[in-house]
């Protein structure tokens, strides 16, 4: 099957949102104007805050300004990023992103609202999209049971979304998003964990509804970082009969070489909002990790990064970019990946998701606008290109 023919979406939570009112202003004030700058059409995936959904509930005439601005800015929304639970703008975000984990009634019900209204925002005939946590972070999630738990509440959601359906004829997919020091962290895992959750879907007669709503959200840098083959890992999420329901187009950070002046850039990648998960491979394959770039780590390496051959880190760089002076990005992955989604028989939703703007070194760099506008029109063009390919013509 082809790429999605959906108007390719980029993800909202690059602008700050807790109130109705500001995701509204960064849809008439960045998407509008991405939109125009691009000169053709976008879709706006939103990511709706917890108290931004609170919000929505308590006054229903809010979804109707909300989808009345994304009419008159002639935008759709067919996916909602729902992993980031509260103010993913604060000073300090870091691990707390994952929290609640999938154990928490919280996040269950903090997805269900999402999906519902979600429901009221979809195109007639489009089905949406929610990615969400991997479960939780692994250095969190040690509670006994962990697992069972987690899958308890997303069969409970894939039930719900059979009623949606029933309810309102639209269809919503939750995809969850394998990363980087998570517990669904590399492919095997994802693989290991989609097994567990059939077998207690069938054992409580819900394995149709798992089957139909539940899937991932493929985050082409995650699997770069931990120097996974991202078309196998497609591949293999494809023989595991496990459905993609969203890919996130990024790119990473890739040290090839740590020099002393690759080290010194990246360096100035440093700080204290995002959590960056680093990972280096030695030349004989081996692979760590360390679990947040700090300025020690690119000054006084520990001996096993120092003498590896290449370092990953998950640090959301514009999917435009092959390099960052001395550093280079997983582009090349983003390429093998996409070129392998367009062999599915389905076609996942694709968002652009570089959610680092405000926390890019300083230096010459593009406005949010203009940067967005150039990874979509860069975006644009790989799949155009993909495709010919795939045709069998020539690409100039």
């Amino acid at each position: 099957m082809s790429i999605s023919t959906l108007p390719l979406s980029y993800c909202t939570n690059v602008h700050p949102g807790v109130t109705v009112s500001e995701v509204i202003q960064g849809i008439q004030n960045y998407s509008c104007e991405i939109q125009r700058t691009l000169g053709r059409p976008i879709a706006a995936g939103l990511w709706l805050s917890n108290p931004v959904i609170s919000e929505l509930l308590s006054e229903p005439s809010k979804v109707d300004q909300l989808r009345e601005a994304l009419h008159t800015s002639k935008l759709l929304a067919y996916t909602l990023n729902a992993f980031p639970y509260g103010d993913f703008h604060s000073a300090r975000v870091k691990e707390n992103v994952y929290l609640p984990d999938w154990t928490d009634p919280n996040r269950l019900q903090y997805t269900l609202s999402c999906a519902r209204i979600l429901a009221q925002l979809l195109p007639e005939g489009v089905e949406g999209s929610l990615s969400t946590v991997p479960l939780g972070f692994k250095s969190l999630s040690n509670k006994p049971e962990f697992q069972d738990a987690c899958i308890r509440q997303i069969v409970q959601f894939a039930k719900a979304m059979d009623e949606l359906h029933d309810d309102t004829g639209q269809v919503v997919r939750l995809a969850i998003e394998p990363e980087p020091l998570c517990v669904l962290e590399t492919t095997p895992e994802t693989i290991h964990f989609f097994a567990a959750l059939r077998v207690a879907a069938d054992a409580s007669g819900d394995r149709e509804a798992v089957d139909r709503h539940i899937g991932v959200c493929y985050d082409i840098c995650h699997q770069s970082v931990e120097f996974e083959d991202v078309a196998a890992s497609i591949r293999e999420l494809g023989d595991a009969d496990i459905r993609i329901n969203k890919i996130h187009i990024t790119c990473a950070i890739e040290v090839r070489q740590p020099t002393p002046a690759a080290l010194t850039e990246l360096s100035r990648f440093v700080e204290p909002r995002y959590l960056h998960q680093t990972f280096a491979r030695s030349s004989s394959g081996q692979v760590v990790h360390f679990l947040d770039l700090d300025q020690t780590m690119c000054e006084q390496p520990p001996t096993e990064f120092r003498d590896a051959e290449t370092w990953r880190v998950h640090f959301h760089v514009p999917v435009d970019t092959e390099s960052l002076g001395p550093l280079f990005t997983t582009r090349d992955d983003l390429r093998k990946a996409l070129q392998q989604v367009q062999l599915l028989n389905y076609a996942p939703h694709l968002e652009v998701e570089t959610y680092t703007w405000g926390v890019l070194p300083s230096g010459e760099k593009p406005s949010i606008v203009d940067g967005i506008a150039k990874e979509l029109r860069a975006t644009q063009l790989l799949l155009g290109n993909l495709a010919l390919n795939k045709n069998g013509l020539s690409v100039l």
